[in-house]
């Protein structure tokens, strides 16, 4: 790979494919977000910097473009940001593919699936009071005035049929370390095979843990008129925004893979399990649904590109 400093005219994006972080770069050992697809699209491919934004860009010769935007909102949109406002690219015609990794209540989904978005919502962006401060009958979190238009965003219908569609019946990949997870859980749904399914993303900055908090997703999930909650990440709601305020809000889709359950098995133990995830206890949850999750996406971006 090298870097390409200068462009003679505008590099047009058919798919932008945008990951969140790496684990030791992307010639290590170890998977993240990004390293499946630099393997298929971008080993051989160019690279520019962007100043404002985390990781270079790599585009390839068939016009799919993939990047690191960084964890959490500030990260993801401030690069996302900066990467729109390069006058080397032109992303009039593309297609934007937020893929990652994330967790799922045991009560709908299951590690290792792969969930496109109808829905993403700020899990955020409301009032929250402690249940310890709370009356009874009193709900721990409620919607507040302004912050309608970057709190929840449809993602196009037709868009998201249009790539369920395509890709429902890819089969996915199970793994020991998968089945040993998620028969821990008692729930049908945390008990089924990987899937490729639809549902409401929600976007919030702290992992969230436990069934009170789960419930509250739910809840959420709700009071915005948004579905069943199914995924919890971190980044979504905020790629969204900015890709709205540049008016290509109609050509996204958000593709996430459960690799941890959003609660306990055990109802005394969240704080170790919800610790457990981020040290990595769960590893082969994450293997075999990073590796569906871009079975499913690169499926996807073949076909943008080809069609």
């Amino acid at each position: 790979m090298s870097e390409n400093l200068s462009v003679a005219k505008k590099i047009e994006i058919k798919v932008f494919i945008a990951t969140q972080f790496e684990i030791g770069g992307v010639d290590s050992n170890e998977i993240g977000e990004f390293q499946l697809w630099y393997n298929r699209y971008f080993k051989d491919a160019p690279y520019y910097h962007v100043n404002g934004a985390e990781e270079p860009l790599w585009v390839n010769k068939d016009g799919v473009a993939g990047t690191i935007l960084g964890m959490g909102k500030v990260r993801s949109s401030s690069s996302m940001t900066a990467l729109l406002l390069d006058s080397r690219f032109d992303f009039s015609r593309t297609y934007f593919l937020i893929s990652g990794c994330a967790g799922t209540s045991p009560e709908r989904g299951t590690v290792g699936s792969v969930y496109w978005a109808d829905y993403v919502v700020d899990y955020d962006l409301g009032l929250r009071i402690s249940p310890l401060d709370l009356r009874k009958g009193e709900s721990s979190f409620s919607l507040l005035a302004g912050f309608e238009e970057p709190r929840v965003f449809q993602l196009d219908p037709k868009l998201v049929q249009k790539a369920y569609n395509a890709t429902k019946n890819i089969e996915l990949n199970d793994s020991e370390a998968n089945r040993i997870y998620r028969a821990l859980y008692t729930q049908p749904a945390a008990q089924q095979k990987p899937i490729v399914s639809v549902g409401t993303h929600l976007t919030g900055d702290s992992f969230f843990h436990g069934p009170s908090l789960s419930f509250e997703a739910q809840r959420v999930a709700e009071l915005n008129g948004a579905g069943v909650y199914v995924i919890s990440e971190m980044e979504g709601a905020a790629i969204l925004y900015v890709l709205s305020k540049f008016g290509y809000l109609n050509k996204a889709l958000c593709l996430r893979t459960p690799v941890n359950f959003d609660q306990s098995a055990d109802v005394n133990d969240n704080l170790r399990h919800g610790l457990a995830n981020d040290g990595g206890e769960f590893t082969g949850a994450f293997t075999t649904g990073i590796q569906n999750l871009f079975r499913v996406g690169s499926y996807f971006t073949d076909y943008i590109v080809v069609k």
